[in-house]
């Protein structure tokens, strides 16, 4: 991924995602998983769990860790790293915008 393909999209008003919990957008040709923490911030992530496809947005938030619904294997929502499991998932740098719009930085799909 080079700087020159990405670039920022909004996906709508925050107050589409509850806090605590996740959403999945399209963005850029694919689905993305959108969680907005109880302390605020927002994280992004692929929406699939890389183990057998479970809908991460539908999964429990624990602080910045995620538990997959399916079968409870856990990433750091900031890193994409495994805290239990051996797969990692894709993470996309998230922000809210001073309108209060979700954007992401994604490269097209």
């Amino acid at each position: 991924m080079t700087a020159s393909t990405l670039s920022e999209h909004s996906v709508g008003p925050l107050a589409q995602v509850p806090p605590g919990e996740g959403r999945v957008f399209q963005c850029q040709g694919r689905l993305v998983a959108v969680f907005h923490l109880r302390s605020g911030g927002v994280h992004a992530t692929q929406a699939s769990c890389p183990h057998r496809g479970g809908p991460l947005a539908d999964g429990i938030l624990a602080g910045t860790t995620l538990v997959c619904p399916l079968h409870a294997w856990k990433f750091d929502l900031a890193t994409g790293e495994p805290t239990t499991g051996d797969s990692a998932i894709t993470t996309y740098p998230a922000h809210v915008s001073e309108n209060g719009e979700v954007v992401l930085t994604v490269e097209p799909g």
